[in-house]
Parts: structure tokens; sequence; C-alpha cells
């Protein structure tokens, strides 16, 4: 059976010319970044290059970019080492509940809503931003939330589940005027839309190599010069003092190169995938009845369309098409036995059955319109079996 994989905002697979780089680093280069003698030198200067081609990537300059283990990681750096170790205060009589407080958004990963709510038991203020149904925050909700004792906004670039973007920019401006740093996972647009911390006016951005076709389990963290910022991890003295431990080389490597490539090509592949993904929309509207595309009139990424199918439940139409041979994937996450619908999406408005009900489909660099066409042809007919077999079809299609 020929598969076809439309989960990219899950994973990407390496591309040969990253692993290619990669290879060395794994055998006859070895050698620590940290020691002084020629190995060491040699790998000090392969994570240097790359360090330059992550900045270029974004705009910033190599001394501002932090390799961490991925995502994860970087938001976290980022929320905990601006709240936690560099602005908790100490109570005095005058202001005996110094607490600090953040701004993120109800639609943030779990990378950063966990974190601020962790933040949250420990006594700091966090205000959650409502999303409209495009998956957009209001901006005059986040001037009116900020207070004299904000010291983050946080707010992500694009959805990883809508592929929605934000509007930085607007944002930037406003944390500048307040003296506020500001904060954006862009682990899913990194690699897919344009990005210059500058122009955004971001002072920490987040991002992962595995969105853009580099490896697992390695990530940067831009820090802008002058950012108060804490580490979160003692050891050594490596990248600044803030992010101890020996640099991960191979895997450091892989995210240069998974960069400068991405940078090259970024505007063919946003063209190709967004004319791919529009297909792929506009035919499963046509074709399934009442089908209905999430957060689909806001600014999106290229390759990100996220539809709700009424009648029927997520898991199962993903299931049959995963037998089907297609790969993609809903919004739930999997807690305690039970599946809960996506938080973005009942956060935009979805009721649960209707988040329930919807599926995403992420495109990348190695999709082609036979795949499009595939897909044309197995959603529509996994979607009209499960509604023949579903209860709650009729009363949605007579609702309608």
């Amino acid at each position: 059976m020929n598969r076809v994989y439309f989960d990219y905002n899950a994973t990407t697979p390496v591309e040969p010319e990253v692993l290619d780089a990669m290879l060395p680093y794994f055998s006859g280069e070895f050698g620590n970044a940290a020691s002084i003698h020629t190995p060491g030198q040699r790998a000090r200067g392969a994570v240097e290059t790359a360090r330059e081609q992550v900045a270029a990537l974004i705009g910033a300059r190599a001394q501002e970019i932090v390799f961490t283990s991925g995502g994860t990681e970087s938001d976290n750096h980022a929320v905990f080492g601006v709240v936690v170790q560099a602005f908790l205060p100490v109570p005095t009589s005058k202001n005996p509940d110094p607490s600090p407080h953040i701004i993120t958004t109800a639609i943030e990963h779990e990378a950063v809503l966990n974190a601020c709510q962790a933040l949250e038991k420990s006594g700091v203020r966090v205000t959650f931003l409502a999303a409209n149904r495009e998956g957009q925050i209001d901006l005059d909700e986040l001037r009116q939330a900020v207070r004299p004792e904000t010291v983050l906004i946080t707010v992500m670039h694009a959805n990883n589940e809508l592929g929605t973007v934000q509007p930085l920019e607007e944002v930037g401006r406003i944390a500048k005027e307040r003296d506020i740093y500001f904060h954006t996972d862009a682990v899913q647009s990194a690699g897919k839309v344009p990005i210059d911390v500058n122009k955004l006016g971001v002072d920490l951005l987040s991002l992962s190599a595995h969105k853009f076709y580099g490896p697992k389990g390695i990530g940067a963290l831009y820090i802008r010069g002058g950012t108060r910022l804490r580490q979160l991890l003692y050891g050594g003295h490596h990248q600044r003092g803030f992010r101890p431990g020996t640099e991960n080389v191979a895997g450091i490597v892989g995210l240069g190169k998974a960069a400068e490539i991405a940078r090259e090509s970024l505007a063919a592949d946003a063209r190709r995938v967004s004319t791919l993904r529009d297909k792929l929309e506009q035919g499963l509207l046509a074709r399934v009845p009442h089908a209905r595309v999430n957060g689909g009139a806001s600014l999106r990424t290229p390759n990100t369309t996220n539809l709700v199918f009424p009648g029927i439940e997520g898991e199962a139409l993903l299931i049959a098409l995963d037998l089907k041979g297609l790969a993609c994937s809903t919004g739930a996450a999997c807690s305690s036995g039970a599946v809960e619908p996506s938080h973005v999406l009942t956060a935009i408005g979805l009721p649960p059955e209707e988040a329930r009900a919807s599926l995403r489909f992420s495109l990348g660099r190695h999709t082609t319109e036979q795949e499009i066409d595939f897909a044309l042809q197995v959603v529509p007919s996994a979607v009209e079996q499960l509604r023949e077999l579903s209860p709650t079809y009729p009363k949605v299609a007579e609702a309608r």
C-alpha cells in the first residue's frame, strides 16, 4: 500500500542533505565542541556555522541563538527564565503581594500553556486571552490585560492545529510601549513563513528542527541581546551560561543545514504547498456536505487546513483513513483513557461534538498533486460511510 502523509505539522522527514551534513559528526568528527584541541575546535566551528544559519533564518545575530533539545525546552526556558528566575520580587511591607503577571492565549501549545499554569499554581498571575472563531486574538483585549506587574507576553506565531498566524508586529509594539518582554512560539512558523525578529519585535523566539526537515531532539531559543533571562539548568558555562551541557553537535549541524535549506526554498515551497492545500480544502468542501474550515478566513501558514465534518467522530475517521493509507491528525489528546476535544478548537468556540469531528491536514515539501487527488477520493467516501453509521448525523443534516 502506498502511504500518503498529511501530518507535517507533527513532524517532517529529515532531508537527505541534512542527514549527509550530520553523518560525519557521529563518527570521524566526534570531538567535543568545548575542547580546545583540533578535533574539538572542528566541532566548535561546525556549531558556530549552524548558529549563523539559524540566525539567518529569523533575521537575528548568531550570538543571540542558544541551542536546546527542541520547542518544549525553548518555550519553558523563555517562560520560566523570565518570570521565575529574573523577575520574582521579594515581598515588602509596602508591597506584600508582588506577584508578577503573564499574558498568554488560550490556544497556545501545551509547552506554553502548561508552563503558565504551573507558574499560576505557585502564585504568578496569568491572563489567558480568548481567540475568536477565526483563531485570532483581540489586540484591544491584550492592551486592557496589561498591568504594572506584567513581565511577559507570550503569543504563538502560528497555531499548530489551525495554522492561523497572529499579528505579532502589533503585539510587539504593545510590548515595547509597556517595556514588557515578548516571547513567541514559532515552532510551526519557522521555515514556512518569513520571520524577522526585529520586525516582529520579539525578545524571545522558540523553534524546533523536526518541523522543517531537520532531526528530532534539537531546537533553538532566540534571546535578544540584553534580555534578562536566567538559566534553568546548572553545569558548565556552555552557550554563554544559558544552556550548560555538551553540545549535540550532529543535531546542531542538522538544524543549521535545515535552516539554510528552508531559508533558500521558503518562498517557492510556500507557493507550491499553498496551491495544493487550497485544492485539497476546496475539493473537500465541495465533496463533503456540511464540511467547514476552522479558522479559514484568517491568515494561515501555507500548508495547514483544519476541517470539521459534522456527524462523525474524528478518531474514527482518522483510523478509517489510516487503513486506506492516509495519515493526518485530529486535534484531540488522550487523557486518563478518555479522548478530550482539542483545547484550541473549543477555545475558538466549537462545541465539543464539532471539535471531536475535526481533522487537521498538514502538507509539506514532498506532497504531490497525486496525493491530493487520492485524498479527495478517500476522505469523502470515508466520511459518507461513517455518517451512515452515525446516530447523530441525521439530526445535523436536518438542522442545516
